[in-house]
């Protein structure tokens, strides 16, 4: 659907015009701004900006890099396209501008989702699925990202976490999520692995349990996870090792599985060792 038919197109003071007052995302530092700067001072302003009227002067619905540009050049007009939005439609179309430029890192876009479906209540996920063009599973997972705790947050926002990761952590009790995050990072774990732990956590091989733990516990717990990263990459060379020659094929597994059945059984000291460390 085309929203800017039937647009005026004509320009405007720059003092006439605020930014919008649901903001998506906007960052008038970054890179992208500067040089788009220097594209207009080369080139002048080769699309116009995208505004409402308000009862006095006008709000900017798409090109708030492009306005700011404009205005630092000292620019006194800016060409515009002029058209009625709600509130709603200005929000999906400042919205579906930034995931097509691709400006958006994905707890700003969970942020941006939440608002739209809980903060300002403008319809659930599969409206805002059709809206956007995302899938409900894509929004749904993205959201979920702002339950996790501020230090796994800092961990998707620094790439060390990417969001496959992250979203496979989500479900676990905080605990959990900290150690098998930590997990990941160090280990680099695939999300085969990952959910491999997940299923583990889930049947409490790991013990994990909701309430506090003392020190010792807490190490037996992270020793426990450790081990069990190591049992689930030794599987994943088992498999490979089964697509060597045939002559020397059975004698490494023999060498793999040795390792192993010594693993699974630290693995087991290691749950016996928890359940007399002091809670």
């Amino acid at each position: 659907m085309d929203v800017y038919d039937n647009s005026i197109v004509e320009p405007i003071e720059l003092r006439m015009i605020r930014p919008s007052k649901f903001p998506v995302r906007y960052d008038a530092k970054d890179s992208q701004s500067a040089n788009l700067k220097t594209s207009i001072r080369a080139h002048g302003l080769l699309q116009p900006i995208v505004v409402r009227p308000l009862e006095r002067g006008f709000e900017i619905v798409a090109g708030h890099r492009r306005f700011q540009a404009c205005k630092g050049l000292r620019w006194r007009f800016i060409p515009c396209k002029i058209r009625e939005f709600s509130d709603k439609q200005a929000y999906e179309i400042q919205l579906t501008e930034n995931l097509q430029r691709k400006s958006m890192d994905p707890l700003e876009e969970a942020e941006a989702y939440q608002k739209y479906v809980v903060d300002f209540g403008w319809g659930g996920v599969d409206d805002l699925a059709e809206k956007i063009g995302k899938s409900n599973n894509y929004i749904t997972h993205r959201m979920q990202l702002l339950n996790l705790s501020s230090d796994i947050k800092k961990e998707i926002a620094s790439r060390r976490l990417s969001v496959s990761q992250a979203i496979e952590v989500t479900a676990l009790d905080p605990e959990a999520k900290t150690g098998l995050v930590d997990e990941i990072i160090e280990n680099d774990l695939t999300i085969r692995q990952i959910r491999q732990i997940k299923h583990r956590i889930s049947r409490d091989e790991y013990g994990y349990k909701k309430e506090s733990r003392s020190k010792e516990a807490s190490i037996m717990q992270k020793d426990s996870l450790a081990l069990k990263v190591t049992l689930s990459r030794i599987d994943d060379l088992i498999g490979e090792a089964h697509k060597i020659p045939l002559a020397r094929r059975a004698e490494v597994v023999e060498f793999l599985m040795k390792q192993r059945r010594v693993v699974h059984s630290m693995i087991d000291d290691a749950i016996h060792c928890k359940k007399i460390c002091p809670r």
